[in-house]
Protein backbone atom coordinates (compact mmCIF):
# COMPACT_ATOMS: atom_id res chain seq x y z
CA UNK A 1 0.00 0.00 0.00
CA UNK A 2 1.23 3.60 -1.05
CA UNK A 3 -0.32 6.09 1.14
CA UNK A 4 -0.31 9.83 0.31
CA UNK A 5 -0.29 13.11 2.32
CA UNK A 6 -3.92 13.84 2.93
CA UNK A 7 -5.03 10.57 2.19
CA UNK A 8 -8.16 9.46 4.29
CA UNK A 9 -7.72 6.05 6.34
CA UNK A 10 -8.91 4.32 9.34
CA UNK A 11 -7.17 2.29 11.82
CA UNK A 12 -7.91 -0.01 15.59
CA UNK A 13 -7.15 1.65 18.75
CA UNK A 14 -7.83 0.57 22.36
CA UNK A 15 -11.12 2.63 22.49
CA UNK A 16 -12.51 1.21 18.93
CA UNK A 17 -11.57 2.23 15.13
CA UNK A 18 -10.73 5.81 14.23
CA UNK A 19 -10.67 7.60 11.10
CA UNK A 20 -8.54 10.36 10.10
CA UNK A 21 -6.24 11.71 7.34
CA UNK A 22 -2.57 11.82 7.07
CA UNK A 23 -0.16 14.60 7.50
CA UNK A 24 3.36 13.47 7.55
CA UNK A 25 5.20 10.49 6.53
CA UNK A 26 8.47 9.09 8.41
CA UNK A 27 10.77 6.76 7.03
CA UNK A 28 13.41 7.51 10.04
CA UNK A 29 13.95 7.30 13.61
CA UNK A 30 11.69 10.17 14.98
CA UNK A 31 10.13 11.03 18.61
CA UNK A 32 6.63 12.05 18.81
CA UNK A 33 5.03 13.54 22.20
CA UNK A 34 7.90 12.23 23.60
CA UNK A 35 8.02 8.73 22.42
CA UNK A 36 10.49 6.90 20.11
CA UNK A 37 9.56 5.40 17.03
CA UNK A 38 11.79 3.16 14.64
CA UNK A 39 10.63 4.09 11.20
CA UNK A 40 12.83 3.44 8.39
CA UNK A 41 11.96 3.74 4.32
CA UNK A 42 11.25 -0.04 4.35
CA UNK A 43 9.32 0.56 7.18
CA UNK A 44 7.30 4.03 7.59
CA UNK A 45 5.45 5.57 9.89
CA UNK A 46 2.79 8.30 9.20
CA UNK A 47 1.58 11.28 11.44
CA UNK A 48 -2.21 10.87 11.56
CA UNK A 49 -5.21 12.75 12.69
CA UNK A 50 -8.21 11.88 13.86
CA UNK A 51 -11.27 13.44 12.53
CA UNK A 52 -13.33 13.22 15.56
CA UNK A 53 -10.92 14.47 18.12
CA UNK A 54 -7.85 16.57 16.01
CA UNK A 55 -5.62 14.79 17.76
CA UNK A 56 -2.60 13.46 16.46
CA UNK A 57 -0.30 9.85 16.56
CA UNK A 58 1.97 8.11 15.02
CA UNK A 59 1.17 4.53 13.69
CA UNK A 60 2.99 2.87 10.98
CA UNK A 61 2.03 2.01 7.64
CA UNK A 62 1.22 -1.68 7.52
CA UNK A 63 -1.31 -0.64 10.45
CA UNK A 64 -3.40 1.74 8.51
CA UNK A 65 -6.32 1.28 5.64
CA UNK A 66 -7.92 3.02 3.51
CA UNK A 67 -11.51 4.71 4.68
Amino acid sequence: MSLRKGDRVHWNTSQGRTTGVTVEKRTKPFQFEGQHFTAAADDPFWIVESEKTGARAAHRESSLHPA
